[in-house]
């Protein structure tokens, strides 16, 4: 393992120039450019807000504030998680051609959604400072819950990007997974609207807490509304079950991937 880091770090251009093409890529023939990454949280969010505020009356209070940041984390996430699926059956003729560790085209993926949503952030603060929410010294705490959902990001995408080597239908079937994870992730609606408990086949089931222990996207887009909106640290043990968490499915999908990428050249 300190071998493979080693030379993923040796690829760091190679990395860098990844990451550039995809953002090329994705705004090439774009009237607005790179100015899609604050117009389309900001589509969004009006969108939600008119549904959540004016039909559906909701009474959470700054809900733009609210829903964005929770909304975000979950775009970076999604969108990266989508793109690194086919990140190696995309380059095909790149893996037969040249070699080079494999694990450097999911790790593209997820940088250059990295960037966009730190771009998109731009609107979040732009919002925070409309609705006048304050900024305390929770806000330091920021960085680390990105390097938290960064880890965990990669570690989703490193596995399915192996996966989808070998069965093509992972992308299809990720499409239904992803969207019935947003409606079960605490975006649009706080975790409060949750019944505290449910029994189910005679077990009384504490709802909440098993929404932050079974679906970590749950627990940072706690710990974002956290530092953003309520300007509070997230609770260190809470915080610290969801890094370890995160790490561990990184730790597992990396080692998932660099004992498939073996079979790569065969399978494609």
């Amino acid at each position: 393992m300190p071998s493979r880091l080693a030379e993923l770090f040796q690829y760091r251009e190679l990395i860098k120039n990844l990451v550039a093409r995809d953002l090329k890529v994705r705004y090439r023939h774009s009237v607005l450019g790179f100015l899609w990454c604050l117009g389309n949280p900001l589509l969004m969010t009006l969108v939600f807000t008119v549904v959540f505020t004016v039909l559906l009356r909701s009474n959470i209070p700054k809900f733009p504030v609210f829903l964005l940041c929770a909304l975000l984390p979950w775009n970076f996430f999604s969108t990266a998680v989508v793109g690194a699926i086919n990140s190696v059956v995309g380059n095909e003729a790149l893996i037969n051609k040249v070699y080079f560790p494999r694990e450097i085209l999911p790790i593209a993926v997820v940088l250059s959604n990295l960037v966009n949503f730190l771009l998109a952030s731009v609107v979040l603060f732009g919002m925070l400072l409309v609705f006048r929410t304050p900024l305390t010294l929770a806000l330091l705490f920021l960085p680390l819950v990105i390097i938290v959902q960064v880890a965990f990001t990669l570690g989703v995408s490193f596995f399915l990007a192996s996966v989808n080597v070998f069965f093509r239908d992972t992308a299809i079937i990720m499409e239904a997974l992803l969207l019935a994870w947003f409606f079960l992730t605490p975006v649009f609606y706080p975790i409060e609207v949750l019944p505290q408990h449910y029994t189910l086949l005679g077990l009384d089931l504490d709802v909440r807490r098993l929404m932050y222990i079974v679906n970590p996207m749950a627990s940072l887009a706690a710990s974002y509304r956290d530092v953003l909106y309520s300007g509070v640290l997230p609770g260190l043990d809470f915080f610290a079950r969801t890094a370890v968490t995160a790490f561990a499915v990184l730790a597992l999908g990396y080692l998932f991937f660099v004992r498939t990428s073996r079979a790569f050249g065969e399978a494609m």
